[in-house]
């Protein structure tokens, strides 16, 4: 990936603040302050002198109620505006939680401006609190605000096609819901199955004018690299390559890796420099923007973001090696059955 014809080395644009941190679900949470800070260890593994700070900007009321409801926000902000609580048994808020969720929502936002004015490569938004579960009315799964929605709906205003891919280990019901008879919004999930919340099945594939634009992988526990690759390679490359998308977003989660105490399956660190090598491939130039999801052991986080960020600099770094030998083979040949064959025909 380089910036020019001269082979500049590429920039990778950075947006995290630290407020992120103010985001306080309550002490033993998962989604813990501290996983920021194992993200910035991971992020500069890859060379300093590469990345590049992007300027923090909130989202809009106008850029949220494009995937969620007015009624819900107001809720929403009340609720942290008075001290915060519960709003499940999973999602919790403290005051300050509102602030955090705007300005995690205005991340990816801010990362497409910059890439459109040509400050960057690619960026990663190493934001809190996560987004994927968000729906529209209500928060889920850790997460208030849906942040990769809101940029792919701002996207998707103004007729951009957009690809998001999402390898966290829990499906993303909020963006499958949000996209889910949108033409023009492709979503690709790889998670384990079952594990909650229970949604993203093979042949749920959109509907209406979105049929065909939702792309499930719902692998059993133990899956390793290779079949995440495989599923790439025999099922997301050509369906990317059809549907042709301007930007291609990313719901990063690192919690598909072996040693995270939330889940089952068996990815290494090593294996997300090779899951972001294959997303490279799948974005045009300057139009890739990665969004933090889950990963809930520290180490394992931070070594993985390295892996991550390292490759999008050009120089991958891989603290462990890559997996291979679990299961999940059939699942993908069972996803290339549904979506491929259309294509072919």
């Amino acid at each position: 990936m380089t910036t020019d014809s001269i082979n500049l080395p590429p920039v990778l644009l950075v947006a995290t603040d630290p407020r992120y941190q103010d985001h306080d679900p309550g002490r033993g949470h998962p989604e813990r302050p501290g996983r920021l800070d194992a993200v910035l260890e991971g992020l500069h593994t890859g060379g300093d002198g590469a990345l590049q700070h992007l300027d923090r900007r909130a989202a809009t009321r106008d850029e949220l109620e494009r995937v969620h409801t007015g009624e819900y926000l107001d809720q929403l902000q009340r609720f942290c505006e008075r001290g915060g609580g519960r709003l499940d048994p999973d999602t919790a808020v403290s005051s300050a939680s509102w602030d955090a969720a705007l300005l995690a929502a205005g991340a990816g936002l801010a990362a497409v401006e910059a890439l459109e004015a040509g400050a960057g490569d690619a960026a990663f938004c190493a934001v809190r609190p996560p987004g994927h579960h968000a729906v529209p009315t209500r928060a889920m799964g850790f997460c208030l605000l849906n942040n990769v929605a809101v940029t792919a709906a701002a996207l998707r205003e103004r007729g951009e096609r957009v690809l998001i891919v999402d390898w966290d280990a829990h499906h993303g019901n909020g963006t499958q819901e949000m996209f889910w008879a949108d033409a023009m919004v492709m979503y690709v999930s790889m998670h384990e199955w079952p594990l909650y919340p229970g949604t993203g099945r093979l042949h749920d594939n959109g509907f209406g004018a979105g049929t065909g634009t939702t792309v499930n992988f719902p692998l059993p526990a133990g899956a390793t690299g290779d079949v995440y690759l495989e599923a790439f390679d025999r099922v997301v490359a050509p369906l990317a390559e059809q549907f042709n998308a301007g930007w291609v977003l990313v719901s990063a989660g690192y919690d598909a890796h072996r040693a995270d105490p939330l889940t089952g399956l068996g990815l290494s660190a090593g294996d997300y420099a090779d899951l972001t090598a294959r997303t490279l491939e799948l974005a045009p130039r300057n139009r890739l923007v990665l969004f933090l999801e889950g990963g809930y052991d520290l180490d394992a986080l931070r070594d993985s973001v390295a892996a991550t960020t390292s490759t999008l600099l050009g120089e991958p770094v891989r603290p462990e090696r890559a997996t291979t030998g679990g299961p999940g083979e059939h699942v993908v040949t069972a996803a290339r059955d549904l979506h491929i064959a259309g294509i072919a025909s």
